[in-house]
């Protein structure tokens, strides 16, 4: 499941992408934009400065934007810094395998066997999935919203 950490932090992240070339937005804008708990989003700004995808400069006129193209920003990466493991199991966790205690013979063991499969189609995805591809996205949810409503 992914957390609430994470969704704040893909959720940060689209917004600063959605800005324009070179425009700053403040912490509590984005708090404010993005419903997201000041408290909660200031740790969040600091982890993701230090990780090296945002830029924050201070004073007047400061604030963040990203630190790479969106283009190269993939949730997969985002989602491991913010919730570590993909896998929903420690015995099918790529870098986080730890055998299950309950399973006697771990190569028959259908559960996870199930999630190696679960666990290889959200990489598949999220490696593939940019925060350019989540703001496309936005931009079409959004049409479709607008021809329902109309």
């Amino acid at each position: 499941m992914l957390s609430k950490k994470a969704k704040y932090v893909i959720k940060t992240l689209i917004l600063l992408g959605k800005q324009a070339e070179g425009v700053l937005l403040l912490g509590s804008q984005i708090a404010e934009m993005e419903n997201i708990p000041k408290k909660s989003l200031e740790s969040i700004l600091v982890e993701l400065k230090k990780a090296g995808y945002i830029f924050s400069k201070k004073g007047t006129g400061g604030g963040y934007l990203l630190a790479k193209p969106l283009t190269e920003i993939f949730l997969i990466d985002v989602v491991r810094f913010a919730d570590g493991p993909i896998a929903q199991v420690s015995c099918a966790s790529a870098f986080h395998y730890r055998r299950c205690e309950e399973c006697s013979v771990e190569e028959t063991c259908s559960i996870r066997d199930l999630y190696l499969e679960i666990w290889a189609a959200d990489v598949k995805i999220l490696s593939s999935t940019s925060i350019a591809d989540m703001i496309k996205k936005e931009v079409s949810l959004s049409k479709k919203m607008e021809l329902v409503l109309s």
